[in-house]
């Protein structure tokens, strides 16, 4: 038998900074991961480079997080992302700024992230088990008292369960936490895929005939069964051989599944390429485009890829050839039309194993917002992806993973 005051299970970027922030406080802590290094999910992010936070305010943070942001309000008046900055700069990695508020390590290497975590756990005197699985939770008494981990007993009267939700299975996200909350009464919110590319059977998309362009800040919008906009994301896009990528797409992911589990087959999407133009001004535009003897593919080719001008026109049935200046109203609205509001269908999305982030996850009704601790089970602490919580990528769901970790390991080593 081992006794501790905290442990934590799961040393992902909220279990590790969990670990941290119980240890500072003075408890004994030990933290249990089923691999052989920790960490193993997050030097991955970022393309390898660990968009670790982001530089924006608490409030913008929030609104992007779709997933219950709310909720999380108590959690980062304790802790935010200047208070992530903060740690990472007085351990030895500075940070710099990228595109829309994006933190990166100096290094671009998610490893000097990883590293400044676990020297600091090191350094804290932290007993580390690595290759331990927990299988369960022990409850006494009606409260947390320990777990059982490669079928020993370690006690303790806090356990936070940071296991992260059930993306990349490969670093041994498996979905164990939500077992082992649902195994002291947690109640399990549908599981979905988020951050996570479209996918269509559209014709122009099974043909590969955009495959490989992308576009720059363009506007991706999902509508309800009722062709309203339910959401709606000005960034990069990608088109592919099975449908959508790029932030735009991963961002609306999050509401075509949440539209999906309502038992629709089918969701539509609408993609406007010129969102800084109005219908009417960007019908002004092409009038004035038009004005020439040179053929209308040439023309059109000079605002967009030739590949989508072509695509374009033979959407609309336009010749590739016809002069310019000989197009009609009729003609110049449909092409309007198609660059302001292409729709393409999408009938599901990448599965959760193959998706950035997870959503849905332990309802927040069973959780206090200002610790993260169980309402049902006393001295159990949930945090991360774990949680009915899921933010986009671009530090923001990171940020999340972080600040939950930190609240948490603060209340567990308080016993509050």
């Amino acid at each position: 038998m081992k006794k501790f005051d905290v442990i934590v299970v799961g040393a992902g970027p909220s279990g590790m900074m969990a670990t941290i922030k119980a240890a500072e406080n003075g408890a004994k802590v030990a933290l249990i991961d089923k691999n052989k290094n920790v960490g193993k999910k997050l030097l991955m992010t970022g393309g390898g480079r660990c968009n670790v936070t982001n530089a924006a305010s608490v409030e913008e943070i929030l609104s992007n997080v779709p997933g219950n942001g709310r909720f999380l309000y108590s959690a980062f008046s304790q802790f935010d992302n200047q208070d992530i900055i903060k740690f990472f700069t007085e351990n030895g990695v500075p940070l710099k700024e990228e595109d829309h508020g994006r933190l990166f390590p100096t290094t671009n290497k998610s490893k000097t992230i990883v590293d400044a975590l676990f020297n600091q756990i090191i350094n804290l005197q932290v007993s580390v088990f690595s290759q331990t699985s927990v299988e369960s939770l022990i409850i006494e008494d009606g409260k947390i008292s320990g777990v059982v981990a490669n079928s020993e007993r370690f006690e303790a009267e806090s356990v936070i369960l940071s296991t992260g939700g059930k993306t990349y299975p490969s670093t041994g996200a498996t979905g164990d936490g939500y077992k082992m909350a649902k195994s002291v009464g947690h109640t399990i919110t549908t599981l979905y895929s988020t951050e996570s590319s479209l996918i269509s059977n559209q014709k122009f998309v099974s043909d590969k005939t955009l495959q490989g362009i992308s576009l720059r800040e363009v506007k991706l919008s999902v509508l309800n069964n009722k062709d309203k906009i339910i959401i709606s994301h000005k960034h990069d896009l990608l088109f592919t051989h099975f449908g959508l990528s790029g932030p735009a797409a991963l961002r609306c992911s999050t509401f075509v599944n949440q539209e999906l589990i309502k038992g629709r087959s089918e969701v539509l999407v609408e993609l406007d390429q010129f969102p800084d133009r109005s219908v009417t001004e960007f019908k002004q535009d092409l009038t004035q485009l038009f004005q020439s003897d040179k053929s209308v593919k040439n023309q059109l080719s000079t605002i967009t890829q030739e590949r989508i001008a072509l695509f374009a026109l033979s959407e609309e049935n336009i010749s590739f050839d016809k002069v310019s200046k000989q197009i009609s109203d009729t003609e110049i609205n449909q092409l309007v039309n198609f660059f302001k509001n292409f729709r393409i269908k999408i009938q599901k999305t990448f599965p959760i194993e193959k998706s950035f982030v997870t959503g849905g996850g332990v309802s927040l009704n069973e959780i206090y917002p200002k610790t993260l601790g169980s309402k049902l089970c006393p001295g159990l602490y949930i945090t991360g992806e774990l949680l009915d919580i899921n933010g986009y990528t671009g530090g923001y769901n990171i940020t999340c993973a972080f600040v939950t970790g930190a609240v948490a390991g603060n209340h567990a080593a308080w016993k509050d």
